[in-house]
């Protein structure tokens, strides 16, 4: 889901207005509707309390106010203007629909009345009073608004935005100019704020409204993941399903002692979907593996006196990468000089889509140059460091990764030729396609043991059952030389039919780019949310990366549930 400007968001609406069976008034509705949806999901509704403003926002509110008469059993609201006069022209509109008297508030000696403070103390009050396009200072009447709302008891969900938050500009945090929410519905698309802003620990959901906007340019370049591309990346199974079709991973992993990395990933990928996983791991180690779950198969590989695989493995990996879809290479493998030969030579030749993480990626460390894409090697990687494998790589201070983490992986992503997942609060997904996604799901239980090695198992599954479509090529083939030769003669319509395959293998590849970086984006965000659901039935210190193999069923079921609804949420 693209991040847009306010300016983008108005483009956007003006666009859908002018559809048929579409207008401003229309758009409202369905805002106050999705505004009730939210509340319902998430909060009590026994008395409701909506603080509308005088412009589109409040116009908002008061379509919530209607949608919201019917689910709770007291709605008061409240108008900061003094009559319908000084209301914008769409809020008025909803004025007249409105099925409850409001109170207007002219100033904010209002604020003293006995129904104002009566209002005021609802379970849930809907700071409705200014949203996109408002830039500071909120007017006297605003303050005094605000001011009350944050002194209030009752839960807040802010429309849009909290009011007091300019959409825009950044960086934006929680001060006492603005609505301190407890949840935030927004609509049509996210803006910078949500994103980047800390606005708010609860849930930040969107509401596309039927909106599509298709032409509206995506100035900040930059996306968010939500359900949405979960969706995508794990489309429902055919009822005539085979295993064939979700994909055989391969897991290269583990040493002595570090068997468990290399189960997490292996098991991760078949919960997540994937129809095969075999683990190839040092032989020591292979009967372990084998017995964290009867579903995996296992490969002993040839290995070193301290129980790392061998660089003499890489004749039978070569064997085993026959009929396999997707490589994962890295977790629990060890720094051991001669397994990081085995990592760079394997990553060098390997014909399939990679997954690299942990210690295959820091087998890299001081060899850089050497995951540029060379001779036959796959076109699509995957490379998932946190920020100080990023360093290592890098050879950077931690702290400038982490200063600038869009710009870290959007590095790494052109230096590589690779998709890069950047781990992390807000994992920033740079891919191959050029496009660049910020997921906003997870939380701290996430820093601990063996999470990165669920997340890439649950990569290579995505990737998996998409396998056709991830192994890339160059985007067009050069023109034969007979046909350069030749090309002089050409007419003019056979020139145009040559140009137009050239631009449609271009346009292939470069969907096929976009929809594995994708892929990637749902899996980190998947990966998240799974967190998510056990950080709620748990705690956050003790969260095991086993246990998000357990909520991951409820990670599925949330997405599908968001598409549903057509409310999809940033964080929960």
């Amino acid at each position: 889901m693209r991040i847009f400007t306010c300016d983008e968001v108005g483009q956007a609406e003006r666009e859908a207005a002018a559809r048929p069976g579409m207008s401003s008034p229309v758009l409202l509705q369905r805002a106050g509707m999705a505004v009730a949806q939210f509340c319902l999901a998430h909060f009590k509704l026994k008395s409701v309390c909506v603080v509308c403003g005088h412009g589109e926002n409040g116009g908002r509110g008061l379509a919530a106010g209607e949608a919201l008469r019917g689910l709770a059993e007291e709605v008061s609201i409240i108008i900061l203007a003094k009559d319908e006069t000084q209301l914008n022209p769409y809020a008025a509109a909803m004025l007249a629909h409105l099925g409850i008297s409001p109170i207007w508030l002219g100033d904010e000696a209002g604020f003293e009345l006995d129904a104002v403070r009566q209002a005021l103390k609802a379970d849930l009050i809907v700071d409705a009073i200014a949203g996109c396009g408002f830039q500071p200072p909120l007017q006297v009447i605003g303050r005094k608004a605000v001011e009350a709302i944050n002194d209030a008891f009752g839960t807040v969900v802010s429309v849009d935005l909290p009011s007091g938050v300019d959409a825009d500009k950044l960086p934006a945090r929680a001060n006492g100019d603005m609505v301190f929410a407890h949840g935030i519905i927004t609509f049509v698309a996210p803006k910078p704020a949500h994103i980047f802003g800390e606005l708010t620990s609860g849930p930040i959901a969107v509401s596309e409204l039927g909106v599509q906007p298709v032409l509206v340019p995506n100035q900040i370049a930059l996306s968010v993941v939500t359900g949405q591309e979960v969706g995508i990346a794990f489309p429902p199974r055919p009822a005539d399903a085979n295993k064939g079709q979700f994909g055989h991973v391969l897991v290269i992993a583990g040493s002595l002692g570090k068997a468990g990395a290399a189960s997490l990933a292996g098991i991760a990928a078949l919960v997540a979907g994937a129809g095969l996983v075999t683990v190839a791991c040092p032989r020591s180690i292979q009967a372990t593996v084998a017995g964290f779950a009867p579903e995996l198969m296992t490969e002993g590989l040839p290995e070193t006196g301290e129980g790392t695989i061998a660089l003499a493995a890489g004749a039978k990996v070569d064997a085993l990468l026959i009929g396999k879809d997707v490589v994962v290479l890295g977790p629990g493998l060890s720094t051991r000089k001669e397994t990081a030969e085995f990592v760079r030579r394997l990553v060098a030749r390997c014909p399939l889509p990679l997954v690299l993480d942990a210690d295959g990626l820091n087998a890299f460390a001081g060899q850089y140059s050497e995951l540029s894409p060379r001779g036959d090697a796959a076109l699509f990687r995957v490379l998932t460091p946190h920020p100080g494998e990023a360093a290592r790589l890098l050879d950077l201070p931690i702290r400038e990764i982490q200063a600038d983490r869009v710009q870290i992986a959007q590095r790494l992503s052109r230096d590589t030729g690779s998709c890069v997942a950047l781990k992390g609060s807000r994992t920033v997904v740079a891919g191959l396609s050029r496009e660049t996604w910020i997921n906003m799901s997870g939380n701290p239980a996430l820093a601990k043991s063996g999470s990165g090695d669920v997340l890439s198992g649950i990569i290579a599954a995505a990737l998996a059952r998409h396998a056709a479509t991830t192994a890339m090529k160059e985007a067009a083939p050069p023109v034969s030389a007979h046909t350069r030769t030749a090309h002089q003669e050409l007419s003019d319509s056979e020139r145009l039919r040559i140009y137009q395959e050239q631009q449609l293998k271009q346009s292939s590849a470069q969907l096929s780019a976009f929809l594995a970086d994708l892929r990637v984006a749902g899996a980190v965000h998947l990966h998240g949310l799974a967190a998510d659901f056990a950080r709620d039935h748990l705690h956050e210190n003790t969260v095991l990366a086993m246990d998000l193999l357990e909520h991951l069923s409820e990670a599925f079921h949330e997405c599908e549930l968001q598409r549903d609804h057509e409310l999809f949420y940033l964080q929960r």
